[in-house]
């Protein structure tokens, strides 16, 4: 792979050459291609530069019609594949839709301003992704984001070539998402967060909402309800399907540290502590409710996987968890679904065969992580890396930062730069489907505070899922320089993200 390294691009793309000079861009560029996507690229430019360009009006010569051409051709490569010229002219060809939009987020990377104006440095790429996943999650059941916040962290993220969006729906502190057949669950539950902040929820307009724009932008929504643990929310609604809290050691030390309260049955828990809620493993109206809620998510979700949760469940016994995680990956599959759990849920033998395991254990795994994340390779499924001390956006940069966690550690850019995917657990490499980097809302009690702690470490694990495992540029001193070029797009897109000083941003 040759990168000169003037190229300032984020993920790294497989293979890319620089040309000399630069491709003027104005109000009389044309654009031609998929109308859409020509759109989304107009307002794109619109927004960095003032520059409005034109889109072609024949639309059905692609090749021919503009300075800007973007073309679906087969003979690119494999999915997500694309190619990219910028010369006298622009061509942008791509295998699929998602590769045609991952070239147009590359060559916006690509557009800069000098003396001479606004123009586009002159290149010619290849591209395709290592990884087939490549995720961020959202908790927005700790504090609650709004529609048109989720929109925009899907913007900023699928422009990192992010393809996939796991959403957070449930845990102790409220239930986010409507489910008709079980209504006090938004009643009831949904009405605060943590530390007593607003709370909400999803209707379901809302959330085909979210499902339909992420599409827009190639990236598949996963939503998870957390069982059998998290589950206090539930209680409030349906206190019959829940035990009564269980405290533990960490629990109420965490709590007392915090000042902060501990759970109470039937009332709203607006802490952090975790491991004291579970549902009722040997009722079957809990199953009645796993069953319905699990169908309703199904109907509203075009995408192919349900997550179930399944971690930190320490009020519930090792063999009550094992049996309600069988049933309920089971219920799953059942309603046409892949299940999709925290590792933990590996336990147990007789999970559904395909279950596909999230890996949040540490680089160096701990206790029985490891066994548990392997398990879901040996019952037919897969895994996606999580790791929390490297992946985990929630984690303070250092130790005096003001926002995030420091129980996985403390992670810097670098830290969140420098890991491998498959290095960590004893499981063939194809065994792993990707990567997922995940935001746990805690201590975000803003919008702007969740882009702070995820951006820019959103991007160094957009490299690791995207770019090649090695080559030239694939190293960290190419990386932090070619990440302080991404602060003019992020503040033209009103991105709120951490200046660190590592880093050198660039000012245009």
């Amino acid at each position: 792979m040759v990168l000169p390294h003037s190229l300032p691009l984020v993920p790294l793309p497989s293979s890319a050459t620089a040309g000399e000079g630069r491709m003027p861009v104005s109000e009389a560029t044309r654009v031609s291609g998929d109308a859409r996507l020509t759109a989304h690229l107009i307002e794109a430019v619109a927004q960095r530069s003032g520059i409005r360009l034109s889109a072609s009006p024949d639309q059905s010569t692609p090749d021919q019609s503009g300075e800007i051409t973007l073309r679906l051709d087969p003979s690119v490569g494999g999915p997500e594949s694309y190619t990219l010229t910028i010369d006298e002219t622009v061509d942008i060809a791509a295998a699929d839709e998602a590769g045609l939009f991952y070239g147009v987020q590359t060559l916006l990377q690509l557009l800069r301003e000098d003396d001479d104006g606004w123009a586009l440095l002159r290149a010619d790429i290849s591209d395709s992704p290592r990884f087939g996943r490549r995720g961020v999650m959202l908790d927005v059941t700790r504090h609650f984001f709004d529609v048109d916040e989720v929109k925009k962290f899907i913007d900023s993220t699928s422009a990192l070539k992010f393809n996939h969006l796991h959403l957070h729906l449930s845990d102790d502190q409220g239930w986010r998402i409507q489910i008709d057949s079980w209504p006090k669950l938004t009643e009831l539950a949904s009405s605060t967060a943590s530390l007593g902040d607003r709370g909400g929820f999803y209707t379901k307009d809302d959330y085909r909402e979210i499902v339909a724009y992420a599409a827009e932008r190639h990236m598949l929504v996963i939503p998870e309800i957390d069982l059998p643990g998290h589950t206090h929310a539930i209680g409030v609604a349906y206190p019959e399907l829940v035990e009564e809290p269980v405290m533990n050691d960490g629990l109420l030390s965490e709590s007392a540290r915090l000042g902060q309260p501990l759970p109470v049955a039937g009332e709203p828990y607006l802490g952090w502590g975790v491991g004291h809620s579970s549902v009722r493993i040997h009722e079957e109206r809990t199953y009645d409710f796993v069953r319905d809620v699990v169908r309703e998510l199904a109907e509203m979700t075009p995408g192919p996987y349900i997550h179930i949760g399944g971690d930190e469940s320490l009020g519930t016994p090792q063999d009550d968890f094992d049996l309600f995680v069988e049933r309920a990956t089971a219920i799953v599959v059942e309603e046409g679904k892949i299940p999709l759990a925290w590792h933990e849920v590996g336990a147990a033998k007789d999970i559904a065969e395909g279950t596909i395991g999230q890996y949040w254990g540490k680089t160096t795994p701990e206790g029985t992580h490891a066994a548990e994340a392997t398990h879901f390779v040996e019952r037919g499924g897969a895994l996606i890396m999580s790791a929390a001390d490297v992946a985990y956006l929630d984690m303070k940069y250092d130790a005096d930062f003001p926002l995030g966690l420091t129980w996985a550690g403390v992670i810097d850019i670098r830290t969140a730069y420098e890991w491998e995917p498959t290095s960590i657990l004893d499981v063939p490499e194809g065994a792993i489907l990707g990567i997922e980097a995940p935001l746990w809302s805690e201590t975000t009690r803003t919008f702007s505070e969740v882009e702070q702690l995820v951006f820019p470490r959103a991007a160094a694990q957009a490299e690791i899922g995207w770019s090649p495992r090695e080559g030239t540029g694939r190293e960290w001193e190419s990386f932090r320089e070619r990440l302080g070029s991404l602060a003019p797009l992020w503040k033209a897109g009103r991105v709120d993200f951490h200046p660190a000083a590592e880093i050198p941003w660039s000012e245009r």
